[in-house]
């Protein structure tokens, strides 16, 4: 009789497990589609500035930079002009 009361078990929490496993996966998915939403968006933004004249290299340059500590980067402009300079390129 155990035994019948353990196979009886199992499918319910299998269930659970199946429901709470299929929650997690819409969940990414969703967050999935939001991400490629914004992606687009981040794309039509770049779109439009470029037909506005802006440089969209230049720009994604200077959003790379702004996500940076300013120590970082000036350490990083130091040691630039210090190979330009060694390589005769200033």
């Amino acid at each position: 009789m155990d035994d019948l009361q353990d196979t009886d078990a199992r499918p319910d929490s299998y269930r659970v497990t199946a429901d709470e496993l299929r929650q997690f996966i819409e969940r990414y998915e969703r967050l999935e589609s939001e991400k490629k939403d914004i992606a687009d968006q981040q794309k039509e933004v770049m779109a439009e500035a470029k037909a506005r004249g802006y440089d969209t290299k230049v720009m994604r340059k200077v959003i790379a930079l702004r996500k940076r500590e300013p120590d970082d980067i000036a350490e990083e402009e130091a040691v630039l002009e210090m190979y330009k300079e060694a390589l005769g390129m200033r």
